[in-house]
């Protein structure tokens, strides 16, 4: 498993100026703990996932613990931002998990001191600590890459792109589509990552591409299957894994400059209504039990080592990825819709 060097460095950085006394004690799944939750009955969880995804993760979760309603609320995670933020700063506190597909929103939340000290026994065993918050405020639940995508029935392998320069070949005019980092936190941090590798430029050359524009990182993947677009810029990998294996015409490229690498941090709330249930969904959810079913309903990549990756999924370990950092997102992100929204009109 590939290190996150900078997010590494940023979290030790973020908690050294008001890091607790020592690091919490690890919260392991005891009978109290989860006697306390049924009580509760319910786990409000929000979430930039796939709402198919998240929903089969909550339906694994209730079968484990019967009695245990888990809530859903999933919308893309730039609007999530905005939402948390709308909430929190209002003293309205409805969510108890919160899942993200853009790093810097965690490291935000917990300057802003919105979320608690939760750090599940299996992360502090098994994750690297590139991976969780030093003071136990959120760890990496999933991670994606935003690799490029084809319709196996309109290009052939041999004529599909290599690389992200690849797109910018006449013949793929008006045949792309592409999410927006407006909406979508996935590709806030993948337009990030390739123009900072690859250069604004090459964006500046793709919007002249006539590229379809939808919202979120899981619809290109649906605009492919459907045969309206030919090529997908962006998006998530594990919703073209989940079209391959429903039976869609997809195939998969991870560029030949790198895959932009996505990781979603989940968090409870310090203010969550249901605080019990929050923590057994938290903790439960960072098992090898919770982080296989993520992988296996999902196609989503865990970083935890115990994980075993489904067949006829590209190892992790044998594709070139570009360098996660948070802390750059953070500070460029208005940048970004701004230079983004010159180029591509919206």
């Amino acid at each position: 498993m590939r290190i996150s060097v900078v997010l590494a460095a940023l979290l030790g950085a973020l908690a050294a100026p008001h890091a607790m006394a020592a690091p919490p004690e690890p919260i392991a799944i005891t009978p109290q703990l989860i006697e306390a939750a049924k009580k509760e009955g319910v786990v409000v969880f929000y979430t930039a996932v796939d709402v198919k995804v998240a929903e089969k993760v909550a339906a694994a979760f209730k079968e484990k613990y019967p009695g245990i309603e888990v809530q859903v609320e999933r919308t893309g995670a730039e609007r999530l931002f905005q939402r948390v933020a709308q909430e929190q700063e209002n003293g309205i506190y409805n969510a108890d998990v919160v899942n993200t597909s853009d790093a810097a929103h965690a490291i935000y939340w917990k300057r802003k001191g919105w979320l608690a000290p939760v750090l599940p026994d299996e992360v502090a065993k098994s994750f690297d600590k590139a991976y969780y918050d030093p003071d136990g405020t959120f760890a990496v639940w999933r991670a994606t890459l935003s690799p490029i995508g084809y319709n196996t029935q309109l290009v052939k392998l041999e004529d599909a792109p290599k690389s992200f320069a690849d797109l910018l070949d006449p013949k793929w005019k008006s045949k792309i589509v592409k999410a927006h980092p407006g909406y979508s936190g996935t590709v806030m941090t993948a337009t990030f990552q390739i123009a900072r590798d690859v250069g604004w430029d090459y964006l500046e050359k793709l919007a002249k591409q006539n590229v379809m524009q939808v919202q979120s990182a899981t619809d290109p993947s649906k605009k492919l299957a459907s045969g309206e677009r030919a090529i997908s810029a962006d998006g998530t990998e594990y919703n073209l894994i989940l079209a391959k294996q429903a039976g869609s015409p997809i195939g998969i490229v991870y560029p030949s400059e790198g895959t932009p690498f996505v990781p979603g941090p989940s968090a409870v709330f310090a203010k969550a209504p249901h605080p019990n249930a929050a923590r057994l969904f938290h903790i439960w959810s960072f098992t090898v039990e919770g982080q296989q079913v993520m992988h296996d309903v999902g196609g989503l990549r865990s970083v935890h080592p115990g994980v075993k990756e489904a067949a006829g999924v590209t190892p992790l370990k044998n594709i070139k990825l570009m360098t996660d950092d948070a802390e750059g997102v953070e500070k460029q992100t208005e940048e970004i819709k701004q230079r983004y929204a010159k180029a591509f009109g919206s």
